[in-house]
């Protein structure tokens, strides 16, 4: 698959989301077969005033490219001049978020709510991509509600504007994440556009993810929930891996997304950081509320890998 001038190697890859896309995270999944990694929102006016935090979620680390950075907000101008900034750090990609239906960033008109104003969302994909020479691709929702479903006609919108691909998850604003994902609607959109068009949600493995390309004709699949404590989803072959083999493997991954972790952010935020994940890695074993438990009230770093590690071996002994 191509966006634009970007070859892909796979037709997985990892999703956009809040406080959890940072680059340690995003290389894990492309080591582990994400064929392209999107950031976390960017909010466009800070990106454009310089602010140091916003300037620090935009940085990437070597290795991880090919990589998408994505925009939120809702003035054409903004984010036109955010685009080029993010284009000049090194993206590859850049993606307008239309999709996020957190109510702070709706009622400011980003996010999810542009879907409600093709007229305005012609204007800033115009303006994107007057601005940028690498490609522009959104991401989008169904619609805002149940009674206006709009994801076709923002789809033919931005593809004669010139944006060069579609991300769909096909839930409503009003849905938030709950509720099954009409993923018949990919298809709709599918079928009116020329554009790769790439679906989400509903995608916890490799076979939904193929499940999902048979019956939308979509052209690519991006994982966000489904991928969270289990990054190995990315890989082709890990469903086929004996169980002893699998868990060496997680055993891996987990010790590399802790280093990098440790490496990258400073003792407070890695400390966030390595609680939330590790949360995530031991979802559903045996007694994971406990740990779960025992890590939140852990001082440091250390003391969360140690309580992690004695359960991940206790964990290896029960399977065995």
């Amino acid at each position: 698959m191509r966006i634009g001038s970007v070859e892909l190697s796979s037709v997985v890859r990892l999703a956009p989301m809040a406080g959890i896309t940072n680059p340690p995270f995003r290389l894990v999944a492309k080591e582990c077969g994400s064929a392209l990694t999107t950031s976390e929102e960017i909010a466009a006016v800070a990106l454009c005033m310089r602010s140091a935090r916003t300037l620090e979620m935009s940085r990437l680390l070597p290795g991880e490219r090919p990589l998408a950075m994505q925009l939120l907000g809702r003035d054409p101008a903004v984010l036109a001049e955010a685009a080029r900034v993010l284009e000049g750090m090194g993206a590859d990609i850049v993606d307008l978020n239309m999709g996020c239906p957190v109510q702070k960033v709706v009622k400011k008109g980003e996010g999810a709510a542009l879907m409600q104003d093709p007229k305005h969302a012609a204007l800033i994909f115009r303006a994107m991509r007057s601005a940028i020479r690498v490609p522009l691709t959104i991401k989008i929702r169904c619609g805002w509600d149940e009674h206006h479903e709009n994801a076709v006609e923002i789809a033919r919108v931005a593809e004669a504007e010139g944006v060069d691909a579609i991300t769909i998850h096909p839930r409503s604003r009003a849905q938030q994440f709950q509720g099954k994902a009409k993923w018949d609607v990919i298809g709709e959109v599918v079928g009116h556009v020329s554009i790769p068009v790439t679906g989400n949600g509903d995608v916890l493995s490799m076979s939904d993810a193929r499940g999902m390309m048979a019956e939308t004709g979509c052209h690519a699949v991006m994982i966000g929930r489904g991928a969270l404590g289990r990054p190995w989803v990315f890989d082709h072959t890990f469903e086929q891996l004996p169980a002893d083999v699998r868990y060496a493997y997680k055993t891996r991954i987990i010790h590399r997304h802790a280093d990098l972790i440790l490496s990258f952010f400073p003792e407070k935020y890695a400390l966030i950081q390595l609680r939330k994940h590790v949360a995530w890695y031991v979802a559903g074993l045996g007694n994971s509320n406990a740990l779960r438990r025992a890590i939140y009230g852990s001082p440091d770093c250390q003391a969360v890998w140690k309580l992690f590690m004695e359960f991940w071996d206790n964990a290896a002994e029960c399977e065995a």
